[in-house]
């Protein structure tokens, strides 16, 4: 029979608990640790003679992230293609997460940026097809990327591609980073092009000569274009050599954040 003493929980903020124990919990470590039925366990146990706490074990997600149709036989179809590569790589059991929106929107504001806001290391994220995480590479890049830092694998079934940290993955992300950039530069150069082509038509471009002009202002429309794409106020800041509180304020003053919106 185990005697009864002081809960050996930790409280939330590192203290050790002064309610009295009842309660013998068995840890996944094999050691059986005496907590107080308010506690009842949730809280961090210390390891043995350590005084250290032990974290409650993260549980890996597994998301199966699914852009609805009007085709239910398509949906089922990679939803068919999903289970089976969660099966085959023995995963967590799938949490389904279904979109309506339309792709035009920014991945950021779409269930997917929810979903990868909770997402942490360990987590996994499959999908039919790259195209279904953003509208263009840099959006698909930006999500690459986010997922990355976090330690977030992340499978394209159809591409048959993971990021999962190993060579052929790094390799296919500075090859997306590639043609982010050219996407970048095309979207500049065709709005120079149209400029220039404004221009020779005799249309007066930018904002009237005048007090409390900017560096930015000769850049407006692409600047614009650049946003819309789904370039970062970051990105876009240091190409024109301005801060992004500079370059928010601009847009703020120029009344353009209906127009820069991706």
């Amino acid at each position: 029979m185990h005697e009864k003493r002081r809960c050996e929980c930790l409280t939330t903020i590192g203290k050790q608990c002064v309610n009295p124990a009842t309660v013998w919990r068995k840890h996944d470590d094999g050691n059986e640790y005496l907590v107080c039925k308010k506690h009842n366990g949730r809280y961090f146990k210390p390891f043995p003679g350590t005084g250290q706490p032990i974290q409650e074990e993260h549980k890996p997600r597994t998301i199966g992230y699914l852009r609805v149709s009007t085709d239910e036989q398509d949906l089922d179809k990679n939803k068919a293609n999903i289970l089976h590569l969660a099966n085959e790589k023995r995963l967590s059991t799938v949490e389904w997460v279904e979109e309506k929106v339309s792709g035009t929107k920014d991945w950021k504001k779409r269930k997917l940026g929810e979903i990868m806001a909770v997402l942490n290391t360990g987590d996994t994220l499959i999908v039919s097809e790259l195209s279904r995480l953003g509208r263009s590479t840099l959006q698909i890049l930006e999500v690459m990327k986010v997922a990355k830092e976090k330690g977030i694998a992340v499978h394209a079934i159809k591409n048959g591609w993971s990021l999962n940290g190993t060579m052929e993955s790094k390799i296919v992300l500075q090859v997306l980073a590639m043609v982010a950039e050219i996407e970048r530069d095309l979207i500049s150069e065709r709005t120079k092009e149209g400029l220039k082509a404004r221009k020779a038509a005799g249309v007066i471009l930018g904002r009237p000569k005048g007090p409390g002009k900017s560096k930015l202002d000769p850049h407006r429309e692409e600047i614009i274009a650049l946003l819309k794409n789904g370039s970062t106020k970051t990105f876009v800041a240091k190409r024109y050599g301005c801060s992004p509180e500079n370059l928010m304020n601009w847009i703020s003053k120029n009344k353009l954040n209906a127009e820069v919106k991706p």
